[in-house]
């Protein structure tokens, strides 16, 4: 039988129809896997009646509910490329992805409804989208140029759908910011997600029957990949809409919840609100921490009131998985993020490509099956990431002698804020449109609540240009978790001969920390 993630599904509902499979935190809605599934092929029976084949892109601009994971199922059982569509975004962002993916088709929540509305006012061209469906999820009322999700669903059947893909075909195209400013998309296959969900379940300690909080934003990879993973591994996926760390806690122990995933910021958030003297969490076996840096003495914190956390690294461009640390290793090695998963490779290599010693810092190569299959349309920088079958990730490390990774710094200058990435190089494009800044430079400062916050270094051409001013520019121009939070003013932007900016400089002048 051919490969197919959507048919994931099909088998899980075959195999434990009756076992809960979706839990909607936020609406009380439950779903065995059976009926997942059942709705899940109500969906794809739907898209196929729009016309949508095999190989077309569908973008979801969807808050994490049912209908985004039934519908990524759906996508997959026909053979459709998946485009998740991160909701922070503005709408000049979104249009980008949306016509650089070729994406004929949009379904979007109803929180969501004045993007869409703001992306469908859009005109072609560099600046509109290629969007010829709308289709909305929940809307109380409908405008004339979208379809209900609710009504397209209810009127198609059940049956399982013809299988549209398998193997090497295309399954999502993951969006991540670039270097140059523009972002770029991971392209994933039937197989290369099936590897990130073996080399997951070969490595971790999930069980069958287990209960899982799933509350990072199923845009991303450290969402989408787990909630595939516990599909095949009879994992319940309870689904939070978005997080709340009070909330999280009252899931924990009223969903009997045993293992999660979250970003450093979350478990800060949650640490603070957390009392001993009414929060129970006694189901609850270990977190995953991935994104970013763990710190040790959030780690030291968590194994205080009982709970482990397990710090994992990866990208979207590794479908997830890279390394993982568990067990006792968590505390030992506390700061490692672990050796490499099962079916996994992870070399840290110095600029001449061979391996440094034990110790040493140089930058991480992945390799694996559930490396991506390129940048969408972007042989050149397809090329220059993918090199004999490694994947150079630009983040830079050290390894121990018992090859457990040391995440030290980002080769490239990405700043992570709150789990999100965030490139310098497009914030610095956005702040050079103004005219009264010559020249600028962006880094990264300690932030206690998101983990990093963006600093903005800027040459004025007009001395009466306020840091207010600057901030209020970019906050059309730039989702909020890329906007800087402050801004300094400087007689000159440090560069090297060749005119590159030393931020090496600028993070011992402005060491933080950022302004909160």
């Amino acid at each position: 039988m051919d490969n197919n993630v959507g048919r994931f599904l099909t088998r899980r509902a075959a195999l434990s129809p009756h076992q809960d499979g979706l839990i909607d935190a936020d609406t009380g809605r439950r779903f065995s896997f059976r009926e997942w599934n059942l709705r899940s092929n109500r969906t794809a029976n739907a898209l196929t009646g729009l016309g949508i084949r095999p190989g077309d892109r569908v973008a979801l601009l969807v808050m994490n509910s049912v209908e985004f994971a039934e519908t990524f199922f759906a996508i997959a059982k026909l053979g459709a490329v998946c485009v998740p569509l991160n909701l922070r975004l503005t709408p000049a962002e979104l249009a980008y992805i949306l016509r650089d993916s070729g994406s004929q088709t949009l379904l979007f929540s109803a929180e969501l409804a004045p993007v869409a509305t703001a992306l469908h006012g859009m005109e072609g061209g560099d600046a509109g989208t290629s969007v010829a469906r709308w289709i909305g999820i929940g809307l109380e009322e409908r405008p004339q140029w979208a379809l209900s999700y609710e009504e397209l669903q209810s009127a198609a059947p059940d049956a399982e759908p013809a299988i549209g893909a398998a193997e090497d075909d295309l399954l999502y195209i993951m969006y991540t910011s670039g270097t140059t400013g523009l972002p770029k998309g991971a392209v994933h296959t039937h197989n290369t997600a099936t590897w990130g969900v073996l080399t997951i379940q070969a490595t971790s300690d999930s069980r069958h029957g287990d209960r899982y909080l799933l509350s990072l934003p199923l845009f991303h990879v450290g969402a989408l990949t787990p909630m595939t993973a516990n599909v095949v591994g009879a994992v319940t996926n309870v689904v939070m809409r978005t997080f709340d760390p009070k909330r999280a806690w009252q899931l924990i122990q009223d969903e009997r919840i045993t293992i999660m995933l979250k970003v450093p910021a979350m478990l800060n958030f949650m640490l603070q609100v957390y009392d001993p003297a009414t929060i129970k969490h006694p189901d609850l076996r270990f977190c995953w921490s991935g994104a970013a840096p763990l710190p040790v003495a959030l780690i030291e914190a968590y194994a205080k009131i009982g709970i482990p956390v397990h710090q994992i690294y990866g990208l979207t461009e590794t479908c997830g998985p890279a390394c993982l640390i568990t067990g006792d290793d968590a505390l030992a090695k506390a700061g490692s993020t672990g050796p490499a998963f099962f079916h996994t490779e992870v070399r840290v290599v110095g600029e001449d490509g061979n391996d440094v010693a034990p110790g040493e810092f140089g930058e991480v190569a992945i390799r694996g099956k559930h490396i991506m299959k390129e940048y969408w349309r972007q042989p050149e920088a397809t090329a220059q990431a993918i090199r004999d079958g490694w994947f150079f990730s630009g983040d830079g490390a050290t390894i121990d002698e018992d090859g457990f990774l040391y995440i030290q710094d980002r080769i490239k200058d990405m700043i992570i804020s709150g789990g999100e990435n965030v490139y310098p190089a497009e914030v610095e494009g956005v702040l050079l449109q103004h005219p009264d800044i010559i020249d600028a430079a962006v880094i990264g400062q300690p932030s206690a609540k998101w983990g990093e916050s963006g600093l903005a270094i800027v040459r004025r051409k007009d001395e009466a240009l306020e840091a207010a001013a600057v901030l209020a520019f970019v906050s059309d121009k730039l989702a909020r978790f890329k906007q800087p939070v402050a801004v300094e003013f400087v007689d000159e932007v440090p560069r090297n001969p060749s005119g590159k900016i030393l931020k090496r400089v600028l993070r011992e002048q402005f060491p933080g920390p950022a302004a909160e």
